[in-house]
């Protein structure tokens, strides 16, 4: 993936060569921060109200003062689409820390935040969406305060490594046998008939698709369960799925090994792609899935 020229800080906007942080920076030195993952389409944000509002409750859950008002936040992220030229398909990763500051663990006072969003190009990818995924399972061992999407990532860092050493593309997390969600997306158990995911609460990530997912089945008529399942109730699941920005909707093909059903994607995991491809403005593959049920 390239990563294109201007990048926003907390300033101006400035060629990605040439930025650089000082060497005390909480970023670095204790994760004291947040981010975002923007998507676009065809040189266009998808759901970037969801994001932004995101972004402003993890800083304030936190207690970061952000460098710019929502409002010229947004006009911020246009013009990085802008002067990147950007009309295909990509992301923006948006990163804002406490600021820099001599170590100490205590907060720095008048510190101003640090900030860099750039974009970075992500095509679609159409045969994992349309074949399905192979997951693994993993403990859950990050912290309890998970709704915040903070820099500390390390627990998922690992997990998603331990999967991907197995040749999985995900690791799906559970406390105790009880399932969260998974190291980088939120996931769905669809059994006779209904959606099943674990409550949004302050131990998983409130995702900006996850709250797309239950819309799209409330226009279906898609009971949508907010009630968490165990990893022994897999076996027994119709259809898997997961959600994330970059992996939009996906199926999940195979756990630990073992088929869900017959290793099929499902009617409910396809009619969820193509809400989202519709929903996303996406008009010409949305029929591609819908082929497919």
């Amino acid at each position: 993936m390239s990563v294109y020229d201007y990048v926003l800080t907390q300033t101006n906007f400035v060629r990605k060569d040439d930025l650089n942080y000082p060497f005390e920076e909480r970023g670095l030195q204790f994760g004291d921060g947040i981010y975002e993952v923007i998507r676009v389409y065809n040189g266009k944000y998808y759901l970037i109200n969801e994001h932004v509002e995101r972004l402003y409750r993890s800083a304030e859950a936190v207690r970061i003062e952000l460098p710019f008002t929502e409002k010229e936040m947004y006009s911020h992220l246009d013009e990085l689409l802008n002067k990147n030229n950007i009309e295909s398909d990509a992301k923006v990763y948006l990163q804002v820390t406490r600021g820099s500051a001599p170590r100490d663990h205590s907060f720095p006072l008048n510190t101003t935040a640090n900030l860099y969003a750039y974009v970075q190009d992500l095509p679609r990818k159409m045969n994992i969406m349309r074949e399905g995924v192979t997951t693994i399972t993993e403990p859950d061992v990050r912290w309890d305060w998970c709704y915040i999407k903070s820099l500390n990532l390390l627990p998922n860092v690992m997990a998603k490594q331990t999967a991907s050493e197995q040749g999985c593309f995900e690791a799906i997390l559970h406390k105790d046998g009880e399932v969260t969600e998974c190291s980088s997306s939120n996931i769905y158990l669809v059994r006779e008939g209904k959606v099943h995911t674990h409550p949004a609460k302050k131990n998983i990530l409130h995702g900006c698709v996850r709250m797309r997912v239950e819309q799209f089945c409330k226009e279906e008529s898609i009971p949508f369960i907010e009630e968490a399942f165990r990893v022994e109730d897999i076996q027994y699941a119709d259809e898997l799925f997961l959600s994330s920005s970059t992996a939009e909707v996906t199926p999940i093909i195979k756990v630990d090994g073992k088929p869900v059903r017959e290793g099929m994607v499902g009617e409910i995991t396809r009619k969820m792609q193509e809400k989202y491809e519709q929903d996303a403005g996406i008009i010409e593959s949305a029929s591609i899935f819908a082929k497919e049920v």
